[in-house]
């Protein structure tokens, strides 16, 4: 029997498998409203037979988004604009849905990585001041952002909360709150950006302060019975940074606040970052997290081949893996994998004649 097609618990989340897609950004909102493109886009990923469907990192205010076409969920426009979405994909999938909720700190006010990704300025069209723990730049020759005081690290806290409340109104059974890639939390939690001589930075404790009132806010607004989950970084990839023995405390902290799961990725904070690319980069550092923690642990991060999956899983690197440019690239790969590895999968009837014919036995048939 595949590890990867076995089902597994996740609070009071029953999973059908070990495959989750990751949260992908499609930078084609309008004014932090989903579009059609993203009833596109979730409704084909709703159909992959994946074990969870992840919304894209959604801004919990408009200064947080990552870019200008970011989702958001920080009012009755951008809450209504996704039940919209959501309401079409359910109508045609079981598959569960979590909804990432992030803020991009100082990394915000960029355009579209098609057009370059680079920082647009405040006053200039698309662009605005970007906050952070400290008025310390991404790169040097960018507009710094400005220091978040007391009164802004409340507001940013209120509007995780505020999303989450509006999340579960739309039903969304799971929060992933993003604390990774360098956007804000992220940014508290590394000395290389986190300056600051308050409670909220210099020792490890100090710096894991505010992500964890943001976590214990978000988890005391969230249903008790839907799963709220952190995205970490297992690494800055700089010396100095953000390492995995910060990692594995603050997952520690996390666990002992009632955390669902950790999501386990790496990088993104410092332009001189050296990442170790390759098949299972990220593997160890889901592996470090999982031996110290009792919490389900995802791994992520070119993942792409099926021996490769069922290997993370099989051999207890982690409980999950999650997939991102590999299923944006075959939307298919649970039933590549399936009919690979022996497993099961569910599958619209729409798309029974699609079985191949030494694969009879591959599809259940879903609604």
């Amino acid at each position: 029997m595949s590890t990867l097609f076995t089902p597994i618990r996740v609070g009071n989340l029953e999973l059908a498998n070990r495959i989750v897609i990751a949260p992908m950004c499609q930078y084609s909102a309008v004014d932090g409203c989903m579009t059609d493109w993203h009833l596109i886009h979730l409704g084909h990923l709703a159909l992959s037979s994946a074990a969870l469907l992840t919304i894209e990192a959604t801004a919990v205010l408009p200064e947080g988004r990552i870019t200008y076409a970011d989702v958001g969920l920080w009012d009755d426009q951008t809450e209504a604009a996704i039940a919209r979405t959501l309401e079409s994909v359910r109508r045609w999938s079981e598959m569960p849905i979590a909804i990432q909720l992030a803020h991009a700190g100082r990394k915000a006010s960029t355009e579209v990585p098609w057009q370059g990704g680079a920082q647009i300025p405040p006053g200039q069209a698309n662009g605005w001041q970007t906050v952070a723990p400290s008025a310390v730049p991404y790169e040097a020759d960018e507009h710094p952002p400005a220091a978040l005081d007391r009164d802004g690290m409340a507001r940013v806290r209120d509007a995780f909360v505020e999303a989450a409340r509006r999340a579960a109104r739309l039903g969304i059974e799971a929060i992933q709150i993003h604390g990774a890639h360098g956007y804000l939390l992220h940014q508290f939690l590394s000395p290389l950006s986190n300056r600051r001589d308050d409670a909220y930075g210099g020792s490890l404790e100090n710096r894991m302060r505010f992500p964890l009132e943001v976590f214990d806010a978000v988890r005391a607004a969230f249903p008790a019975d839907r799963g709220v989950s952190m995205r970490v970084s297992g690494s800055d990839w700089v010396e100095g940074g953000w390492d995995i023995d910060q990692t594995i405390a603050f997952t520690q902290a996390l666990e002992a606040r009632g955390c669902a799961a950790f999501h386990v990725s790496s990088g993104g904070l410092d332009p001189a970052q050296r990442i170790p690319v390759g098949p299972s980069y990220q593997v160890p550092l889901a592996r470090a997290v999982k031996a110290a923690t009792r919490m389900p642990v995802i791994a992520v991060g070119l993942i792409t081949e099926f021996e490769q999956a069922e290997a993370i899983v099989a051999t207890g690197d982690a409980d999950l893996i999650a997939l991102a440019r590999t299923i944006l690239y075959d939307p298919r790969w649970p039933w590549h994998a399936a009919a690979h590895l022996g497993g099961h999968v569910t599958a619209p009837a729409q798309y029974l004649a699609s079985r191949p014919r030494q694969h009879r036995d591959l599809f259940d048939i879903g609604h």
